[in-house]
C-alpha cells in the first residue's frame, strides 16, 4: 500500500532545474505534505528556494541517480520526478536509464516534464492512499531457475 504522505524523489538535469525549481514553487502546498528528497545540487535548491526540508543525497554523476535507485528498490520512494533533458547527452547516462529502468520495474509513478509532473500531483491518488500493483518477482525468478 502506497501511504498518504509519500517519499517523492525529485531530480532535474542541471539545464532543467530552474524548470523544476518553478514548478516546485507552483505546487509547493501539495509537496510539503509528502517527504521530499533529491540528488545533491538538486536537493540543495530546492531546499534554499522553497524553504522546506528536503533530504538531499548524492549528486548524480557522483552515484545520486544510483543511490535513488537502490531507495526504489528498497521500497522507500513512491513518486519519483524527474525533469531530464533529452538534448543534452549526460556521462552519467547508462545511471540515468537505470534509475528510469528501476522505477518502472517496481512500478512506481514516474513524472519526467512539467506536464506530466502537473498530471501527477493532480491525481487524487497524489494525496490518498492507493495499492500499487507490483509484478509478482518472486514467481518470475523462480520460473527462471
Amino acid at each position: 500500500m502506497t501511504p498518504e504522505r509519500k517519499n517523492v524523489a525529485l531530480v532535474a538535469h542541471d539545464n532543467m532545474k530552474p524548470a523544476l525549481i518553478e514548478w516546485a514553487e507552483k505546487h509547493k502546498k501539495k509537496l510539503i505534505k509528502h517527504n521530499l528528497m533529491a540528488t545533491g545540487t538538486t536537493g540543495n535548491l530546492m531546499h534554499k528556494q522553497l524553504n522546506v526540508p528536503v533530504q538531499s543525497l548524492i549528486s548524480g554523476p557522483l552515484g545520486g541517480d544510483q543511490q535513488l535507485g537502490g531507495l526504489i528498490a528498497e521500497g522507500k520512494i513512491d513518486v519519483l520526478i524527474f525533469f531530464w533533458d533529452p538534448f543534452e547527452p549526460m556521462p552519467h547516462d547508462p545511471d540515468i536509464k537505470a534509475l528510469l529502468r528501476v522505477a518502472a520495474v517496481w512500478n512506481i509513478p514516474i513524472a519526467c516534464s512539467v506536464s506530466s509532473a502537473n498530471f501527477l500531483v493532480s491525481s487524487p491518488l497524489f494525496e490518498t492512499e492507493f495499492e500499487r500493483q507490483i509484478p509478482d518477482y518472486d514467481k518470475y525468478l523462480k520460473e527462471r531457475l
